[in-house]
């Protein structure tokens, strides 16, 4: 990328002095090596990558960030000195500094705030750090010292707890054990005989600090390490071993991203393990959040000694164990959701699980997507990368495609000869006929007469099997309204142009809350219309309102919602699936939670209740989306000996992504998919970047937006780059907790085009991401 800033030459300081240009943690947009500060004679030995802390402002008020460059030049006449490393002496790995000034770059986010991601805030505090009193044995150099202190310690009378904390430290692989450990070992009920031995200088001690991560109220790697035993590799398929094989031909190039094309039930997780194992054990592996279960991670820790885990369910504490555990080289193998991209080791390869998931894409400052900084990371170190899914994203299957850096292996079925699951389409404008013709009487009935046939036979009879039953959109109804037409009044938010959704509970005197699910307001439900004073009534659906009927439908049966009202901790979601793995919940309900990544043999049924929910969404991948999910929940069946059968209802039965998914035709519908962006010049075809305008004042907000507009259309046509620029509009939710929210589009050809104009309104300091303004590179969603 060019110089965000230009300055005019000063005269170079020659000498003994050296320099460090350093990116600071703030929201300062000072290029791509920060800011220029001494480097004093204590600290001669600061290196790239190193957290210090420094003087900023006329204050000199002390700033942390990280050393990008050291020189023994200076090209600025003022310069203050760094203060300090940092009290706990973190530091960043050399290719991760130039990953940052990558990301800072492409993604149009100051280079401290990209460094301030990388490292988590638990470890920047040191939450769970604690003082511990280390022992370790005495030891004098020179034989004849040797031979002196072994005459003198037969002179020194022990007491048996004593002479088995003496035996225990001699044989311990450890040169230094806590005392509480020592005494343990020992068999001692207290630290005294320890003490004891450190009074009769038989024992050294030192301090040494610790995290103390609790092992509570979260899943810990610890508690799972306690539930898993060694496991030998599985027996690969002709499919398996040929897919290992290639990605192994293609390690000899060097960096290269291999795309796994996979069926659901295929075997991937095996293929990735044994990739791990052949690149030499030192991997980083992203999966999506919501992945991360006790059945993934166990499987790398029946594999692999030194594993560590990050992901959200951990507390401060656990996440800042795992994370020094990295950077310390006591774990090789990185399991985790999108930030673990950061870990602070030099990995022989990467594996992005589930790479189409859109969890991948952070939605705040800076906001990059894991896949890609994988694939960049990957080709900074020289190592290839594994992009793994049963529906990949469009982006990575156009590039597998069309580019000599991708490769494309597929495994084309199922592992020991199971199938694929026979998919029925339901029309739901028949079912409510035929429920008519039936009774003489609509009602509301959100599972078809199919699918509730298929659960009946799935749950009768001793060899009962289970079920799963999807709908992205939790709550119990999403339409609050007078059911006067003539009045027409609907419930919105008070602070987003949306409607409230309404959340049953029985214990509220109104029978439930009014949430939105964009600002997480609520109110209590109202009883009238605020117009016309008729009884409100609530309508539509939600996973709630799913449970509710199988409560009625199927009284016997165990249920249990997932979602993210029921699931608040990681804790919870691990739970219920374990639960469910254990045959003690019958039927999962719930929104696209349920839906990725789970492997259970006993699940025959799987129903999608609506899968037009997201068909219709004014964004351009609504159809990409509702293809992936209906693809993936209906891979959730079929996996054990009884084939399965999945029950997606539509009110647009024929729309040709529903029969795509429903015929597991992934290559047909990708090529469908990719004409019709190619027609109309949108991603992967073409690159695109979205700013968004926000202010509480409408007025100001479209202000701002044009005045935008104006710059990037002048730049646009000064440096010939060629980018459609579209907008200001306003969004598709218009407005946000309050705030008006307009957009503006840009496509290009290509990445570089889009970069050379976004750089070059930097550089004016016409365009920076802050309050007001959020730039999103290659988005993945448009609301």
């Amino acid at each position: 990328m060019d110089q965000l800033f230009e300055t005019d030459p000063i005269p170079t300081h020659n000498g003994d002095r050296k320099f460090a240009q350093v990116a600071l943690e703030q929201g300062i947009d000072a290029g791509p090596t920060g800011l220029t500060y001494e480097v004093g004679g204590e600290l001669s030995d600061i290196a790239v990558g190193d957290r210090v802390i420094v003087p900023l402002g006329r204050g000199n008020k002390p700033v942390a960030g990280h050393v990008i460059e050291v020189t023994d030049h200076c090209d600025v006449k003022k310069v203050k000195a760094i203060q300090s490393r940092d009290p706990r002496g973190l530091s960043l790995t050399a290719d991760l500094i130039e990953l940052a000034q990558w990301m800072s770059g492409y993604y149009c986010c100051p280079l401290g705030m990209v460094l301030a991601t990388m490292v988590p805030a638990a470890v920047k505090r040191g939450t769970g750090t604690v003082q511990r009193t280390m022992v370790g044995l005495k030891r004098d150099e020179g034989t004849e010292a040797r031979r002196h202190e072994g005459a003198e310690k037969e002179k020194i009378k022990l007491s048996r707890l004593q002479k088995a904390a003496l035996e225990a430290i001699q044989q311990s692989e450890q040169e230094w054990i806590e005392m509480k450990e020592l005494a343990d070992l020992a068999g001692a009920r207290s630290v005294a005989p320890v003490k004891q031995l450190i009074t009769k200088e038989l024992l050294i001690t030192k301090t040494q600090s610790i995290v103390k991560a609790d092992r509570h109220g979260n899943l810990s790697l610890n508690d799972l390490a306690a539930q898993v035993q060694p496991a030998e590799p599985l027996t690969l398929n002709d499919a398996q071993a040929q897919a290992v094989r290639n990605v192994g031909s293609n390690t000899n190039r060097g960096f290269v991203v291999n795309l796994l094309h996979g069926v659901t039930g295929s075997g991937k997780t095996e293929v990735y393990l044994r990739i791990i194992e052949q690149n030499g054990g030192s991997a980083i592996v992203l999966v999506p959040e919501i992945a991360l279960t006790p059945q993934t991670v166990s499987r790398f820790l029946q594999r692999f000694d030194k594993v560590a885990v990050l992901h959200s369910g951990l507390t401060n504490a656990q996440r800042n164990e795992q994370w020094r555990r990295i950077r310390k080289g006591e774990a090789n193998i990185v399991v985790g959701a999108r930030s673990a991209v950061f870990a602070p080791l030099t990995p022989s390869i990467i594996v992005v699980d589930e790479e189409h998931e859109n969890s991948y894409k952070q939605d705040q400052l800076p906001r990059y997507h894991a896949r890609d900084v994988a694939i960049k990371r990957a080709q900074i170190l020289g190592i290839p990368v594994v992009l793994g899914s049963a529906t990949p994203s469009l982006e990575s299957f156009h590039n597998a495609t069309t580019k000599n850096s991708f490769e494309l292996i597929r495994l084309p079925q199922r592992v020991a000869g199971l199938k694929l699951p026979k998919v029925h389409v339901v029309d739901m404008t028949e079912e409510r006929r035929k429920r008519y013709q039936k009774s003489g009487k609509g009602g509301i009935h959100l599972l078809s007469i199919p699918l509730e046939n298929a659960l009946q036979r799935t749950f009768a009879g001793p060899d009962r099997g289970q079920a799963m039953l999807l709908l992205n959109r939790r709550g119990y109804a999403n339409y609050i309204a007078c059911p006067d037409h003539t009045c027409g009044w609907m419930m919105y938010c008070d602070f987003c142009d949306a409607s409230m959704v309404f959340h049953k509970n029985a214990q509220l005197p109104s029978g439930g809350q009014v949430r939105c699910h964009h600002c997480q307001s609520e109110q209590l439900l109202r009883k009238r219309c605020p117009q016309c004073e008729k009884k409100v009534t609530v309508f539509g659906l939600g996973t709630q309102r799913v449970e509710e009927e199988i409560g009625r439908k199927f009284p016997d049966i165990r249920v249990r919602r997932m979602d993210s009202d029921t699931m608040r901790t990681g804790r919870d979601y691990h739970d219920s699936l374990e639960a469910f793995r254990r045959g003690e919940i019958d039927l999962l309900v719930g929104t696209q939670m349920i839906g990725k990544g789970l492997d259970f043999p006993n699940v025959r049924v799987v129903g999608v209740i609506s899968a037009d929910t997201s068909l219709h969404l004014p964004d351009f991948r609504a159809a990409e989306r509702t293809f992936q999910l209906v693809s993936q929940v209906a891979g959730r069946c079929g996996r054990g000996e009884h084939p399965g059968e999945v029950y997606v209802q539509s009110f647009n039965p024929d729309d040709v992504t529903i029969q795509s998914a429903a015929q597991h035709d992934y290559d047909g519908f990708a090529k469908r998919e990719l004409g019709i962006r190619e027609e109309v010049g949108l991603p992967p075809v073409a690159r695109m970047a979205r700013i968004v305008v926000r202010d509480k004042n409408l007025d100001k907000c479209v202000e701002h937006a044009r005045v935008l507009v104006d710059h990037l259309d002048a730049f646009n046509k000064r440096l010939a780059t060629g980018v459609n620029i579209t907008g200001p509009i306003p969004c598709a939710i218009s407005r946000v907790a309050e705030f008006h929210r307009h957009q503006i589009l840009m496509i290009a050809q290509n990445a570089s085009q889009l970069q050379q104009l976004m750089t070059a309104l930097r550089n004016e300091k016409s365009l920076k991401s802050d309050y007001h303004t959020a730039i999103d590179v290659d988005p993945v969603a448009l609301m």
